[in-house]
Order: structure tokens, then C-alpha cells, then sequence
């Protein structure tokens, strides 16, 4: 047990790192400052805890918040006063969007040293506003005994709100007095002698999370709605469970079970678990651009799983159609930006899974099948309700066969470095169960448009809580520190943005392999109709950086190929080195390409026959 006593500061410090190793920490991010110094002694002297030292506090962050994404479990962030916590906020933002758990300690002046002048000095309560879920300014350190129970329980409650009832960030602001380095005061002697350690931490064992009862929160009627929609869509947007193969097979027992389409996400790991559900719809963001046959393939209902998925013409087709629908999430958030006739279910899908076979629908629909089959001959005019779930749930399959080919067909004709075939081509080429973190901006909608189903397993990771490019390289070293070799798929100014993520080389355990597209600026902009508009267009919005990327890797260390062909980056993607991070540069033409997308995009569901 790492208790210090040489003084208060480093007792108070190390009953906080005990208690937090208890709870079943493993990792804690610390920036190098003097005022969080007794923090910084604490938690490198937990042997059960990683400690990692990282010079930039907003890659210090993201860097954090990675581990924690890909673990499920908080990070510990540590910061000195003054401006450092500040560059946490971007993370923190991303880390309460998108529900991941961490827990950030900002060292603090006491307070007679603040509003004075003192130096590194600001107002740092409730630094981050609404955007912790929970946070709170400690007292000042003291060997009370009272006074240590008290920390160690805030500790306790600060962890819990990190994870529960939904993750997400929690901060804790603690002001220290000198002496901040471990210097031996007899200050430590107050301590009543009756003070027994493991008495005083016997409690606190790792949190367990309480299975919600979410039975009440979804009456048989829906279900029965379900059950009874004839023309009814799942739609999985962008999804990173801890248990992807958990999350596929509950998303496919509820397909299955209500004979419907899944509208599968390229963030999502449905499309890399193909073989559990055979309704998978990858193509759909082609499919919805098919305006003159969408009347057929218009949905009554829809069940729509965390977020909505990126692609913008889905987006439009909903908002057109406006079905009745039901939003799948265990958070209290609002997760329909196009205000339409939603029910939140607030619960998992696999809970859901759950109540499905408790409520034993199967039956369900046997009883209500003679009801349903009357209505359907009546309003159809065809023979079976069977036969018409089976021609909406066919005609997506259908639509699904056909664009797919024709993707797939173009793809493997094309010579040229297009940036959309590198995220085709990287669904078919890495190693079984690769992490890949996929940057924002044009890689997440290339994986939307390209990535093909398959049986990979692959789980990819993104950051599409406040999806901006803040942070991009150091949240995908987060991902993959200590994991198997990992993918990155990123564009040229995502990957300049975070450079200084690069400084955690000689810290990251394990290999990176960056696929970067490098079209020279933001090729997002040229999908937009300021793009037309040059000047200012070119300077303000594309913002081409002219960087030499193979100099930059030689500054940090790291290794950089340039690939010349697409056979070149297949070999180099399947196996991956075992340690270290290395840049494979794909050069692109942003204009070319662009002219590609406006060509072909709109044309490859044209001929899906769904009259």
C-alpha cells in the first residue's frame, strides 16, 4: 500500500491515488507542472497504476480519452493551475458527447493566492461548465481524520458518476499549500493513533454497474406496433460497444424477429459482422439519392440505435418520410436532431434483445397473424402478411445486391489514388479484429459510402461526439496504447492538427499504422457550394499546408512509406508490425476527386429496380 506520510500534501494525495487504484483504475495521464505536484508523486509511486507522462496537455487528453473509449473505464488526467486544464476542455467536450468516462484533476492555488496576481492563476471552478457531469472543488489538505474520510468518499462518488448511469467526464479541482515536493514534516503526527489503513479503505471494491429494469419502460404495445408495421427500418448509426459481437447478435435478433432492414452505419461493427444478420443494408447512402424509386421504399416505422448515421441524404429522406419512430439508447439525451414523431427508449439494444424474448413476440405474431392477414388482403390485395414483409424486407436486400456490385466493380477497376478506395479497400485487407480509429471530416463519410460487409470483426473507434479534428492522433494512440496493432484513417489536416500527439512515441506500448490521405487541404469543402466561390474559397476553407510529411516523420521518429499503388498498401496493412507508429501516405488529387464523387455518387443506385 503507497501511502505517504512524509507531509500532508503527499498523505492526502496518496489516500486519493489508493482509493482510486481500489476502484479499479489501471491508467492515469499526468502533465508536468509544480503545482500538481504531490498528485504527480502519488500516482507514480502506485505500481498497480500506469502512470504515463505526456508534455502537451491537450494531446495528454485526447490520449486519455482513447484509452478510455477503448477500455470502457476511467482515465485519470492530471494538470498543474493556470491555463493547463484549459487545453483539457476540447477532450472533456468530445468525452461528454460521446459518453466516455473520465475523471480530471486539476492542482490548484489555495485559495489567498487567487484574484491577487499570484501567478499561473485562474478561476478553475467549474472550469469545463455543464460539460462534467459532475465536479466539485476539494478542501485543502489536511491529516484530520475526518477530513480523510471525507476525501476518500468524494473519491468514491466522483468514480461512480464517471460511469454511471451513463459515462462520461467528472472534474475535481484541489488546491494545494507548499511544500508541493515530498519534503518530511511532522505535521503527519496528528493523525489519531487508531488509524488503521486497511480499516480505513476495507469498503471500497471496483464498482459494479446495476442491471436497469427497464421491463416497465417498454409496454407490449410496442412490440404489438412493431410486430404489426409491414414497412418498418432499423437504422445503427455509429456505435463503439465494449462487447461488439454482444451488440451484432442483439441488432440481429431484433431484425430477424421483425423481418426488417438494418441501415447499418460504417462506424457501426454490424458491417463487420455480416455473417449474424443477412438483412444488412451497407449501400444505403447510394440507395436514398435513387429519388424516382424511394416511394417505394418509404418506411411507416423506423428503430434508429444511438445516433443517427452521418450520410446527409438519409437524413433528408427522414425528414421527408417523417415515419413514426423509436430511438434506442440508454442516455437521457435528445438523440433526434430532425424533431420528427420520436418515442426515446432509454435502454440498450441488447436489453431490448432481453425483453423480446421475455415477451415472447414469436407468439405473438401467431395471435395476431389471422387479425393482420385480413387487413393486408383487404388493403393489398395480396395473399399473405408473410409475402409482404418479405417484399419490403427483399427489396432493400435487392437494392443492397446490386449497389454493392456496382461499388465493388469500380473499386477493383480503379488505378488511380482515389481517397474514397483506400476505406473499400482497408474493409478487406487488415488482420482479423483490427482496431481502426477513423478520423472526422471525409473518412468517416468514405467508411459510410465504401466500407464493405465482411466477417472481420474489426471495431472501429471515432471521436463523433463534437466530431471535430481537435485531438485525432492522440485519441487513436489512446485507442491502441497496450491493445493489439491498430489502424488509423486519417486526411492530412486532421493528422497536422495533433502533431504534438507524435511526443507520445517513446510512451505508447504497441503499433499504429496511419493511413494517411493527403490531398493537400480540407476535401470536405469541395462537397460544399462555397467551394465555387474562389477567392475565398481556396485560402479560408480548403487551407492546403504544403507539408512535407516525410520530413515531418523524420523530426519525431516516426517511420513514413509512400505509397505509389494500392497493391503497395494492401501488402503493407495485413500483418502489421508488433510495436511503434508509422505513416503510409497516400497523395491525392482533392479537385479530381471530388469531380469523381459529383460524377459517379449520384448514379450508382440508378439502376435498382424497384418498380
Amino acid at each position: 500500500m503507497s501511502i505517504d506520510f512524509r507531509n500532508t500534501n503527499t498523505l492526502w494525495a496518496s489516500i486519493l491515488a489508493e482509493t482510486l487504484k481500489r476502484l479499479g483504475l489501471s491508467t492515469a495521464v499526468i502533465c508536468p507542472g509544480s503545482r500538481s505536484t504531490p498528485l504527480a508523486v502519488a500516482f507514480a509511486q502506485q505500481q498497480q497504476v500506469e502512470a504515463i507522462s505526456v508534455l502537451d496537455e491537450r494531446s495528454a487528453a485526447f490520449f486519455a480519452l482513447g484509452i478510455a473509449r477503448a477500455t470502457a473505464h476511467p482515465v485519470v488526467l492530471v494538470c498543474t493551475s493556470g491555463t493547463a486544464g484549459a487545453n483539457f476542455y476540447p477532450a472533456v467536450i468530445e468525452a461528454r458527447e460521446s459518453f466516455v468516462p473520465l475523471l480530471v484533476l486539476t492542482a490548484d492555488r489555495p485559495p489567498e493566492l487567487r484574484d491577487c496576481h499570484s501567478g499561473q492563476t485562474i478561476d478553475q471552478v467549474k472550469l469545463y461548465g455543464h460539460y462534467t457531469k459532475w465536479q466539485a472543488e476539494l478542501a485543502l489538505p489536511s491529516v484530520e481524520i475526518g477530513m480523510l474520510r471525507y476525501l476518500r468518499q468524494v473519491v468514491i462518488h466522483a468514480w461512480e458518476q464517471a460511469l454511471f448511469p451513463t459515462p462520461g467526464p467528472v472534474h475535481l479541482n484541489l488546491p494545494f499549500r507548499n511544500p508541493l515536493a515530498p519534503l518530511t514534516q511532522l505535521d503527519t503526527d496528528a493523525l489519531p493513533p487508531v488509524f488503521q489503513l486497511e480499516d480505513f479503505f476495507c469498503g471500497i471494491t471496483p464498482s459494479i454497474p446495476l442491471p436497469l429494469s427497464s421491463s416497465s419502460a417498454v409496454p407490449l404495445s410496442v412490440y404489438q406496433q412493431w410486430h404489426q408495421c409491414n414497412q418498418g427500418l432499423i437504422i445503427a448509426g455509429p456505435a463503439q460497444p465494449q462487447h461488439p459481437q454482444q451488440y451484432c447478435q442483439a441488432v440481429a435478433q431484433l431484425s430477424q424477429a421483425l423481418e426488417w432492414p438494418v441501415l447499418a452505419e460504417g462506424l457501426s461493427p454490424l458491417r463487420n459482422y455480416a455473417q449474424l444478420n443477412p438483412n444488412l443494408i451497407s449501400t444505403y447512402d447510394s440507395i436514398v439519392q435513387n429519388r424516382e424509386q424511394l416511394q417505394h421504399l418509404k418506411p411507416e416505422m423506423v428503430i434508429h440505435l444511438g445516433e443517427l448515421p452521418i450520410s446527409k441524404q438519409l437524413r433528408l429522406w427522414l425528414n421527408e418520410c417523417q415515419p413514426q419512430r423509436w430511438v434506442i439508447h440508454p442516455a437521457h439525451h435528445n438523440f433526434d436532431p430532425l424533431h420528427g414523431q420520436t418515442t426515446h427508449l432509454r435502454m440498450s439494444v441488447e436489453e431490448v434483445g432481453r425483453l423480446l424474448k421475455e415477451f415472447k413476440v414469436e407468439k405473438l405474431k401467431v395471435e395476431n397473424y389471422q387479425k393482420l392477414k385480413m387487413k393486408s388482403l383487404e388493403k393489398f390485395k395480396v395473399p399473405s402478411f408473410q409475402f409482404l414483409t418479405q417484399t419490403y424486407l427483399q427489396k432493400w436486400c435487392n437494392g443492397e445486391a446490386k449497389v454493392r456490385s456496382t461499388i465493388d466493380q469500380k473499386m477493383t477497376t480503379m488505378r488511380q489514388l482515389f481517397e474514397g478506395k483506400a476505406a473499400w479497400l482497408i474493409s478487406q485487407s487488415l488482420p482479423p479484429k483490427t482496431p481502426l480509429f477513423v478520423a472526422n471530416s471525409m473518412p468517416v463519410r468514405d467508411v459510410g459510402l465504401f466500407w464493405k460487409t465482411g466477417n472481420t470483426g474489426i471495431q472501429p473507434f471515432f471521436n463523433r461526439g463534437a466530431n471535430g479534428i481537435d485531438g485525432t492522433l492522440s485519441t487513436a494512440l489512446g485507442v491502441a496504447h497496450r491493445r493489439q496493432r491498430s489502424v488509423m484513417l486519417t486526411g492530412d489536416l486532421a493528422l497536422l492538427h495533433d502533431t504534438n500527439g507524435f511526443l507520445l512515441k517513446n510512451k505508447f506500448v504497441g503499433h499504429l499504422t496511419i493511413v494517411l490521405i493527403n490531398n493537400n487541404g480540407g476535401g470536405i469543402f469541395e462537397t460544399l457550394p462555397i467551394s465555387k466561390f474562389d477567392p475565398p474559397f481556396e485560402e479560408f476553407f480548403a487551407t492546403p499546408q504544403e507539408v512535407n510529411f516525410s520530413q515531418l516523420c523524420i523530426t519525431y521518429g516516426v517511420e513514413h512509406q509512400l505509397i505509389e499503388s494500392w497493391e503497395q498498401l494492401q501488402q503493407l496493412l495485413n500483418p502489421l508490425p508488433s510495436k511503434g507508429i508509422r505513416v503510409l501516405e497516400l497523395q491525392t488529387d482533392r479537385k479530381a476527386d471530388a469531380l469523381w464523387r459529383q460524377k459517379y455518387l449520384g448514379k450508382l443506385a440508378a439502376d435498382i429496380g424497384m418498380v
